[in-house]
């Protein structure tokens, strides 16, 4: 099972500058809230700051050990004024729609 501990550094080896939060939203090692926050992002457009990190997960996506990654990538400015929420891609229960959940204390 993947550790919130271990998507932490795996996205540090991509964006090493990087402060990074994960949220293991089910308990269950496979759906992470990531929230990557890093100044090397000012100025970059914010599905540019997700495709390193989404190309480097890319094989633990493919072999099922990563489900799923919502990925939130934000400058130091924008975390100041940012939401206290995380988005749950299953978390309607029926696997259509995601919702927004409140964040809770990293793990």
């Amino acid at each position: 099972m993947v550790t919130s501990e271990w998507v932490e550094a795996e996205v540090v080896i991509v964006v090493p500058d990087a402060i990074v939060e994960v949220l293991d939203l089910n308990g269950t090692g496979d759906h992470f809230h990531v929230r990557v926050i890093a100044a090397s992002f000012d100025g970059v457009r914010p599905l540019q700051r997700q495709k390193p990190i989404l190309d480097h997960f890319k094989q633990h996506i493919a072999s099922g050990a990563v489900h799923a990654l919502d990925l939130k990538c934000m400058t130091p400015e924008q975390a100041e004024i940012a939401g206290d929420t995380a988005f749950h891609p299953h978390g309607d229960g029926g696997g259509f729609f995601g919702i927004h959940i409140r964040r809770t204390d990293k793990e």
